[in-house]
């Protein structure tokens, strides 16, 4: 069969590349340009994405500080990433890291306004969300303990903190955060050469800061610092101990990335990356359930995730740009074949923890309900990849025997059944994106107002932005639900 453009073409953004050549470039020519040289924050917007927030103008996200603050440390990721030479012992870094561990007092820190209840809403509030696949909660425990030697992760963690804060009690001036921020880059700027544990889980908080603020057009650009450092380090999802917990939280992210692009991008470190080096395709499967970890088999669900994003920007790409990246029919079916298969076995052969303790059949969605947190997101992104591949697919999926499994609006229902069940924060925020191509499936009226009175509550509950989708979602529709 012939290759032919999808009748619904879509928008492309600034990269046009397969993540496997992305992050290269970025590391050649990443060049830091100045506030004066930044585009206005209303320029050149894409029409493709929403803008980000449902307050309006957001003070935090457009303050000049900020913004080059942010250049600043995504240039040092940059920079870091580039340096291959390994630091050698008695270095400059080393002095002036050992110079902190003796002089940092954290009660003297602490003791500065309000900083005592930062750290305590990061440990309540946000960390629980950082640790949702990990039941070892290597952001609330592990890193807390290590930030009482690293002034650079303390001060990360005092930003996001406040920052949590500022954005549910709808600040909108005096940030806290900004000086938080801006104090951790600065202790980082010497340090990142050291490339230790404490020194990359600075960074990848510092990430997750400025996703509170940051627009739909933005996302990946906050992600491709850490996305360069992971590669330059060789970190991955089998790392091991506080570095893998820390690879997995910037994952998810990256995923919501790539399902924001709605199949224009694929994740920024391509699914291969996540896996130790030269792992076969056939062995990926054996190697998360051999780990033997519920947290592992639920990581699984984000990979497929990504792996069905990778997909489907590879497809639109070889038909809609003429990328030469193999994706032609043949090898797109092969792939879906795998794919779909991948996920039908992960769904089979879930653990006990992954699995509900109820489900019960009810109007507008079923009631699916979790105990365990890591089970919430990780079933609900195994449905959002079914619907992705059902929607790329109609010919594939017609082949298909037909059962629940094999139906889009099944899936979308028990995405947003997930979502209207649990009510942990963490799962909320990482449910927007699967919410929103659910949504976009959804006909009747009382399905649709629930769905968005659910994304209307992450936003006021957990302060991430979310409220653009429900504009996506009334135009997709047709008309503004009241």
């Amino acid at each position: 069969m012939a290759d032919e453009p999808t009748s619904k073409r879509r928008r492309f953004t600034h990269d046009q590349t397969g993540s496997e050549d992305y992050l290269s470039p970025l590391l050649h020519h990443h060049q830091t340009p100045t506030v004066e040289t930044m585009p206005h924050a209303f320029d050149n917007i894409d029409p493709f994405l929403s803008p980000a927030t449902s307050w309006g103008f957001d003070e935090f996200a457009h303050d000049p500080s900020y913004l080059a603050s942010q250049e600043q440390l995504r240039s040092l990721l940059f920079t870091t990433a580039r340096s291959a030479a390994p630091t050698r012992a008695g270095t400059p870094v080393e002095l002036e890291e050992n110079a902190y561990e003796t002089s940092f007092d954290i009660k003297q820190v602490l003791a500065n306004g309000r900083r005592v209840q930062y750290f305590k809403n990061y440990i309540s509030s946000v960390a629980p969300w950082l640790d949702m696949f990990d039941r070892d909660r290597a952001f609330g425990i592990q890193l807390t303990a290590l930030a009482k030697e690293s002034p650079p992760l303390l001060y990360a963690i005092l930003a996001i903190g406040a920052r949590h804060l500022e954005r549910k009690e709808k600040t909108q001036s005096s940030f806290d955060s900004l000086e938080l921020y801006q104090e951790a880059i600065r202790l980082l700027t010497p340090l990142l050469q050291a490339r230790n544990t404490q020194v990359i889980a600075a960074c990848v908080v510092l990430c997750c800061l400025e996703m509170f603020s940051a627009s739909a057009q933005d996302w990946r650009r906050h992600l491709e610092g850490c996305a360069a450092v992971f590669e330059a380090f060789g970190v991955n999802g089998f790392s091991g101990d506080v570095l893998q917990a820390v690879f997995w939280c910037y994952a998810r992210m990256d995923v919501c990335g790539a399902l924001i692009s709605d199949g224009t991008e694929t994740t920024l470190l391509s699914p291969a990356r996540w896996l130790p080096e030269n792992t076969p395709e056939d062995c990926v499967e054996t190697l998360f359930r051999d780990s033997a970890s519920p947290d592992m088999y639920a990581n699984y669900a984000v990979y497929l995730c990504a792996k069905a994003c990778e997909l489907i920007s590879d497809r639109n790409k070889f038909i809609e740009l003429g990328q030469e990246n193999g994706c032609d029919t043949d090898s797109f079916n092969n792939r879906w074949s795998r794919l779909w298969d991948q996920l039908a076995s992960w769904f089979f052969y879930r653990p006990k923890e992954i699995l509900p303790v109820n489900t019960i059949d009810a109007t507008p969605f079923p009631q699916i309900f979790f105990t365990y947190w890591a089970a919430i997101s990780s079933n609900q992104l195994y449905h959002t990849a079914c619907v992705l591949l059902l929607s790329a697919n109609p010919q594939r999926k017609a082949l298909l025997e037909q059962s629940s499994t094999s139906s889009m609006l099944w899936h979308a229902k028990r995405i947003c059944g997930i979502s209207t069940t649990n009510p942990h924060e963490g799962c909320l925020n990482n449910a927007i994106q699967p919410l929103w191509i659910a949504g976009r499936l959804l006909s009747h009226s009382s399905e649709q107002a629930l769905v968005v009175k659910t994304i209307r509550h992450i936003e006021a509950m957990t302060g991430w932005t979310a409220t653009w989708r429900v504009r996506d979602l009334e135009q997709t529709w047709g008309y503004k639900v009241r």
